[in-house]
């Protein structure tokens, strides 16, 4: 038999805030965001919430950036992008690896049957880039 969740205002705010957000927040910011129209919200709530969403398969776990743990609601095939200069995560759709090609030539050439897969770009984003060249100019 199949438990069925109560509806739950902090439970709709966090889902509304992860499906609203493109920056992929952390546990940290969903909280930030909430906290001032949701003064009883703890961070443990946020946390177990952001749980159950992974587990339920309503959100997943980008990368752990700069020590927090971020967070995306679209949940669609796609990559990221991520600046280890100022830790900005950027969605990267990309229909040419993700149209099962890139899933069907692992699986053949290892034998291993691909249920899904991961892809992150870590780099300088565009902004940091003309930021570093300012200060290059500066100096």
């Amino acid at each position: 038999m199949e438990s069925t969740r109560r509806q739950s205002k902090k439970r709709d705010a966090i889902r509304e805030i992860l499906l609203a957000s493109y920056d992929h927040p952390s546990v940290e910011e969903i909280y930030r965001r909430l906290k001032p129209d949701i003064p009883d919200l703890s961070l443990g709530t946020v946390y177990r919430n952001l749980a159950l969403f992974r587990e339920e398969g309503k959100a997943m776990s980008v990368a752990t950036v700069a020590g927090q743990e971020r967070f995306d609601g679209c949940i669609a095939p796609h990559s990221h992008l991520i600046c280890t200069c100022c830790g900005a995560v950027m969605d990267l759709p990309h229909p040419m690896l993700d149209d099962g090609d890139l899933d069907q030539t692992v699986s053949a050439q290892y034998g291993f049957l691909v249920q899904r897969h991961e892809l992150i770009f870590y780099g300088t984003c565009e902004n940091c880039q003309n930021k570093i060249k300012q200060e290059e100019k500066l100096s």
